[in-house]
Order: C-alpha cells, then sequence, then structure tokens
C-alpha cells in the first residue's frame, strides 16, 4: 500500500506527542526525587534569547495541530497559551493528542498539491504545496520542538535516554 500524507503526518504527529508525554513524565518523577518542584523546568532555556521549555511544549503541540489542520481543511482548537504547571502542559498536550484523534483517517489525501499558506515568524508567511509543506515544515517543526524540550530535561539532570524519546513508537513496534 502507498503512503499517503495522512499516514506519513498524523501518526508522526501523535507518536511525538506522546512520547513528550513520557519525558514530561520522567521529568515530573525526576524533579520528586531529587526533592523540587517540577514545575521549575517550566522556565528553562539555553540560552537568553531562545524560547523557555514551557514554550517549546506549546510550539510542539501547535505544530501538529496546526499544520494538520491547514493542510486538511479543518479548524484546530486555539489554546490561551498560558501554561505554567507541568501538569498544564500535560494537559496541553492531552488536548492536541485528543483533538488529532477526531480528524479524519483520510484528512490529507488528495491535497498533496493544495497551497498551504503558514506565518513564518509575526509578519511573514510562506506558500508550500501540501505534501513539500508536511516534509519540510509540519514535521520537522514538530520534532524540532519536542527534541528541544528532551534535550533541555536532560541537561538538567532528568535521566531520560534515546529510549524515553522514542518511547511510544518502541511500544508499537
Amino acid at each position: 500500500m502507498p503512503i499517503t500524507l495522512t499516514s506519513a503526518a498524523l501518526p508522526v504527529f501523535k507518536t511525538a506527542l506522546a512520547n513528550l508525554a513520557h519525558c514530561l513524565s520522567k521529568a515530573e518523577a525526576n524533579a520528586h526525587m531529587r526533592q523540587f518542584n517540577p514545575d521549575v523546568f517550566v522556565g528553562l532555556r539555553f540560552a537568553p534569547d531562545m524560547l523557555p521549555f514551557a514554550a517549546q511544549v506549546r510550539i510542539a503541540c501547535d505544530a501538529a495541530k496546526n499544520g494538520t489542520a491547514r493542510l486538511s481543511g479543518l479548524a484546530a482548537p486555539k489554546f490561551a497559551d498560558d501554561e505554567t504547571t507541568f501538569a498544564q502542559l500535560q494537559e496541553r498536550i492531552a488536548k492536541t493528542l485528543a483533538w488529532l484523534e477526531t480528524v479524519p483517517a483520510d484528512a490529507f489525501d488528495g491535497r498533496e498539491e493544495q497551497d498551504v499558506t503558514f506565518p513564518v515568524g509575526r509578519e511573514t508567511t510562506r506558500t508550500m504545496k501540501g505534501e513539500a509543506y508536511v516534509k519540510h515544515w509540519a514535521i520537522p517543526n514538530v520534532y524540532f520542538h519536542v527534541t528541544t524540550a528532551y534535550a533541555l530535561l536532560r541537561h538538567n539532570g532528568v535521566d531520560l535516554g534515546k529510549a524515553d524519546y522514542l518511547a511510544c513508537a518502541q511500544a508499537e513496534a
């Protein structure tokens, strides 16, 4: 069976976000073991000019839901972008995953040549064909922010490894 845009994108988004939720759960347990509040992780960043951990989680969720919406023509849910705790970040991931579960199995199929216009920064937009958008923007964007969140946690002493980053993908194999 050939790969479709739906099969190339939806399972990838769901797995990446489920893996991110797994990493947050491990970070929360690690913080409790080390006897500090896990919400300390929310503001982590590698450099003063980068977005903090909470934003990495928000953007990973938004990249998955907005990428899905742009390509499928569905309306994505809007979130307040006001999470300040680990529990709230986990809730955001869960809400995003729940919405992705409602997307029809063939939502993207046949839209490979459809123009997708999306914001790039605050004042610029870009337009790509549907297949190129999925391959070269939506999926890499989700992975970038999930990877950055993972690296921030790992850098700050959370016992995470490659198996954690790929945990859900391994469970489905």
